[in-house]
């Protein structure tokens, strides 16, 4: 992403907004999953989500738009459509929370590069609660459920991402192992991303030691150079005066 394209000043000055947007989001869906509400509550909450997905909607097709070349961009981000456009449809509306985790990770991950823990940190800890409150969501009132807590949820998830898989808990819906294949996916994802920011940053300081010793190297040439400069000027000078006086004595 370069900063002087359009794309790049747009997603600069957008990405912590829609992150603020994104935790809103989360927090109004961990508001419907943990307690429940009924009646107008409930329909409110509802409501209010759908407008803060519009906003993610809104943010795809602005930097679809701003893309160039768009094609090129479009293909590179087919996932970026899928959690989009896949959510509108009932069974799969709970892949709505990866926009988020998306969102999150975009905002924290360009703004912290190199501080590989805390992005690790933050990265898991959102992943894991969203994919716990999904998993609870459509697993607590299902037949011969394993998953009826948020405690059996987020132990669920954590062995998951960990690839633990102790298997003591496991969806039995449709939508549960939507869920757990998402978690899966996104386990990996973060673990290669983390990989690739630390090489990034390893190969950064590397170069930037290397031309910090070029630079000294040359430094030292430089300084070198002058001084060889002036004792030939001076040995020059000294020669001069010698051949003079020979000259007027022959």
């Amino acid at each position: 992403m370069h900063p002087q394209t359009r794309l790049g000043r747009f997603e600069h000055h957008t990405e912590w907004p829609l992150a603020a947007v994104a935790l809103l989001f989360l927090g109004l869906y961990s508001a419907q999953i943990l307690l429940e509400p009924r009646g107008s509550t409930a329909a409110a909450i509802t409501d209010a989500m759908r407008a803060l997905y519009f906003v993610f909607v809104v943010d795809y097709l602005a930097r679809l738009y701003l893309a160039d070349p768009r094609a090129k961009w479009f293909v590179r981000h087919l996932f970026d459509l899928a959690i989009v456009v896949l959510p509108f449809l009932r069974p799969l509306r709970l892949l709505s929370l990866a926009v988020v985790v998306e969102v999150l990770q975009r905002a924290v991950g360009d703004t912290i590069r190199g501080r590989v823990i805390i992005y690790t940190v933050f990265g898991a800890a959102v992943m894991i609660y969203a994919a716990s409150l999904a998993m609870l969501d459509v697993e607590r009132h299902a037949p011969d459920a394993h998953i009826k807590t948020f405690g059996d949820a987020l132990w669920w998830a954590i062995t998951t991402v960990t690839t633990v898989g102790y298997g003591d808990y496991t969806p039995v819906t449709g939508e549960g192992r939507i869920v757990a294949v998402a978690l899966m996916i996104g386990g990996v994802t973060l673990l290669g991303v983390v990989t690739a920011t630390l090489a990034s940053w390893i190969v950064q300081r590397v170069a930037a030691e290397d031309t910090a010793n070029q630079t000294a190297t040359w430094a030292q040439i430089e300084e070198l150079r002058e001084e060889i400069h002036r004792l030939t000027k001076l040995v020059a000078d000294d020669r001069e005066p010698a051949y003079g006086e020979g000259r007027e004595g022959i």
